[in-house]
């Protein structure tokens, strides 16, 4: 009976969180600006999430920077002078801005056309140790569960040493970040790209990881694309099923899908078993 004890605790050692876990995607996209401390804020005042969903990219200084795209977006950021941005999208690149110049964007005040609640608010692109400090400072002086962080390595083959550094120097300084703030024990780091991903779990082994998919695939394929069986598989939600579900946990895994709206939808996702979700509306997750 204690080797068959053993043998499942080697099995499934990321089945240990006995919660749902509900994780604001960009913070509270749907209320808020996408990835400021006020979306953060604005997430934690929902007691049922308990994940902190944020993307990162590189400053031209090398410093971890909350972002969504490794540019100054035209859709939801404006000029210091507040003048709206015309460039191309990718112009203003952050790779290629220290982060006191990234920080004079208002990327707040603009609104996002596809979230008509969100409030349009002033807001910068804070660094990661801000968000972190200031999310915990709002959690202590609200008696609030401190939450737990879902970062994603925003990197793909085609920005290496253009928009972001090539993988080895972004999860060196990204690792590096995540052990100074003393994290790693509440943080999962994600990512779509594979390279990044196998450099984390060379790394340490010991963090958790999630590997992003945005198409159908095989779960066999995965592992074979990693080298390695991740702690989560997060799927874009609309791929999900039972059978699914069923796999990834048969394989030791949590499965978290993004990026899930609408309440009825949500409600069905549970139905099948899943162990969390990503959304843009804390305030619609299904109450119970």
């Amino acid at each position: 009976m204690h080797c068959f004890i053993f043998i499942l605790f080697i099995l499934f050692p990321a089945m240990d969180a006995p919660h749902f876990d509900w994780q604001g995607h960009r913070g509270a996209r749907g209320l808020a600006p996408e990835n400021t401390l006020a979306a953060f804020i604005t997430a934690l005042q929902y007691p049922s999430i308990t994940t902190l969903e944020l993307d990162v990219v590189i400053s031209g200084d090398r410093q971890v920077v909350v972002s969504h795209d490794p540019w100054m977006s035209p859709s939801i950021c404006l000029h210091p002078d507040g003048n709206r941005i015309r460039d191309r999208k990718e112009q203003i690149n952050l790779f290629k801005l220290p982060y006191a110049e990234i920080r004079t964007y208002d990327c707040g005040s603009k609104g996002h056309r596809h979230f008509p609640r969100q409030q349009a608010i002033p807001a910068v692109k804070p660094t990661l140790s801000e968000v972190v400090r200031e999310v915990d400072r709002y959690c202590r002086e609200h008696g609030r569960p401190l939450p737990n962080f879902n970062i994603e390595l925003k990197a793909k083959p085609k920005w290496d040493d253009r928009y972001t550094p090539v993988p080895s120097a972004f999860v060196e300084l990204v690792y590096k970040e995540v052990r100074k703030l003393d994290i790693t024990g509440r943080c999962c780091l994600q990512s779509f790209d594979p390279r990044i991903l196998r450099l984390l779990h060379q790394t340490d082994p010991n963090l958790t990881l999630a590997y992003l998919l945005e198409f159908p695939f095989q779960l066999e394929k995965v592992e074979e694309a990693l080298g390695f069986r991740p702690n989560v598989i997060s799927p874009y939600y609309k791929l999900v099923s039972r059978s699914l579900v069923e796999q990834v946990h048969h394989r030791g895994m949590r499965i978290i899908p993004w990026t899930v709206n609408r309440t009825r939808h949500m409600e069905h996702l549970m139905e099948l078993g899943v162990d969390g979700m990503i959304t843009d509306y804390p305030d619609r997750i299904p109450e119970g």
